[in-house]
């Protein structure tokens, strides 16, 4: 269960976490002032608390608003974890149904559709620690399992298992990326995000993370 704390101690998680994921960041300042990701996810939280507490139309209001100011569009009824990144960020779509977990990272074009006009549960569940690669879409109420990575333009409309690897259109799972894949999938190293890229031309010495590509 995730830890309930203060809106200004989650502003400053998310600006800490924004921090830590992107190399860019200069300055704790420049995130809070100009990242995307980061005030979309502000402006989700105040959607969202409208949508819950009755107050569905100014929910709705207030995520089209944001999704003016960031061009990232969130439905109010989204649930969204802690310690989320959403990078760059254009182009994201997130869709009413869908849940979040901590610690996602999440690149521009995503989108978390659905495949159904039907009421209910129509949207992805991501897990904890999830890296979604740009312009992937996983669509569909499917499971996306804790640590798994989505490569780049994936198209996903199946279930990943924890800490698996789907890559392609439609994504096809790789429990064990071979050394091409992995340089086509979004990923991360056990103890956090690299933002070393190794040399596509080097011959391994033996299987390496996959490495995310923006």
């Amino acid at each position: 269960m995730t830890t309930r704390i203060g809106p200004l101690k989650r502003a400053l998680e998310d600006i800490r976490t924004a921090h830590h994921r992107d190399p860019a960041a200069r300055s704790a300042f420049v995130i809070a002032v100009s990242y995307q990701g980061v005030h979309a996810l502000w402006h989700h939280r105040v959607a969202h608390w409208l949508w819950n507490h009755g107050l569905k139309t100014y929910g709705r209001l207030w995520s089209q608003y944001a999704r003016s100011k960031t061009g990232i569009e969130i439905h109010p009824g989204a649930s969204i974890g802690r310690r989320v990144f959403i990078d760059h960020g254009m182009g994201v779509v997130i869709g009413e149904t869908a849940v979040v977990g901590n610690d996602v990272l999440l690149f521009h074009g995503v989108t978390l559709g659905g495949t159904t006009m039907s009421p209910g549960k129509r949207h992805p569940t991501i897990g904890d620690r999830v890296v979604i690669g740009a312009g992937a879409k996983v669509l569909g109420a499917v499971h996306v399992g804790s640590d798994a990575r989505i490569g780049a333009n994936a198209v996903l409309v199946k279930d990943v298992p924890d800490g698996a690897t789907a890559v392609g259109i439609p994504a096809v799972v790789r429990e064990h990326p071979d050394y091409i894949e992995a340089y086509t999938a979004a990923s991360a190293v056990d103890s956090g995000d690299s933002h070393r890229h190794p040399d596509p031309d080097a011959i391994p010495e033996s299987r390496e993370p996959a490495m995310y590509y923006i």
